[in-house]
């Protein structure tokens, strides 16, 4: 059993500090609360530092991840934890991407994922300034293996059964899955889609599907929240609803391999 702490709440945009208080405040009030409860991965939303918000282009971090992952590096060595430090926007050579950090329980970066599937639908424009990735990413925790994915990525199913076909045991999904405020209904009716995309990626790929996402208000759009923990045969293990709050689940590695070897998948031939 590995236990995975999953964080989400409405970032201050463009405050870097602010938005990093808020990250460790969570994390500690839970580990007060539940002291006896062991943190093998702590999941980031995506943007946490910034929110959703261009102003990134104009302060990229450096390809290291600079601050914020300097911050989770702390963070890993302190809770002897996995952290998969969200998103934030670097810059490598002359392209931007928007990238998570995958750091072991030393704050060492063991892995990063550029995002694949930029948002542009709906009046979005994040592929007129990001850059997409190439490589989907499968990483070897010590505990399991975890397949990469962010946000928009889970409207793609192929990504997954990559992913899968790589080894992934459990994926997670760092997001920003927002609404426009002016749309009526549409607050309930992505977060709705949400739900169910994250319960379909799951049980289509035999995994548990963990997402982290942003909740609360962010200029015109607002954020579903929604972060849940997921187990392979689609049950939500814990579910954050539109709080502020960190979610927390013990995963079954050893019950996801037997499923491998005895239930249909997908994507098998």
């Amino acid at each position: 059993m590995a236990g995975i702490l999953s964080l989400q709440f409405e970032p201050v945009l463009n405050d870097l500090e602010k938005n990093l208080q808020k990250t460790e405040k969570l994390i500690e009030d839970f580990k007060m609360q539940n002291p006896d409860k062991t943190l093998d991965l702590l999941i980031f939303p995506e943007f946490f530092t910034t929110g959703v918000s261009h102003a990134y282009v104009d302060n990229p971090m450096p390809p290291d991840g600079g601050a914020p992952i300097k911050f989770a590096a702390n963070l890993a060595k302190k809770y002897k934890t996995n952290i998969a430090a969200g998103t934030v926007v670097i810059k490598e050579s002359k392209n931007l991407y928007n990238t998570m950090f995958v750091l072991d329980r030393n704050g060492e970066t063991i892995a990063k994922y550029n995002k694949i599937h930029l948002f542009k639908y709906f009046g979005g424009t994040e592929n007129e300034r990001i850059t997409p990735g190439d490589s989907p990413v499968v990483v070897d925790l010590d505990f399991g293996k975890m397949g990469l994915s962010i946000c928009f990525d889970i409207k793609y199913p192929l990504h997954y059964r990559k992913l899968a076909q790589m080894g992934a045991e459990f994926i997670i999904s760092p997001s920003a899955w927002a609404y426009l405020k002016s749309i009526k209904g549409q607050k309930e009716q992505n977060a709705r889609i949400f739900k169910a995309l994250s319960i379909a990626r799951a049980n289509e790929n035999l995994v548990y599907f963990i997402t982290s996402n942003q909740t609360g208000d962010a200029g015109p759009l607002g954020n579903t929240g929604g972060s849940a923990i997921i187990s392979p045969m689609g049950d939500i293990l814990a579910d954050a609803k539109e709080d502020e709050c960190a979610i927390y689940a013990n995963i079954d590695l050893e019950y996801v391999r037997t499923l491998k070897t005895s239930t249909p998948m997908a994507f098998e031939d």
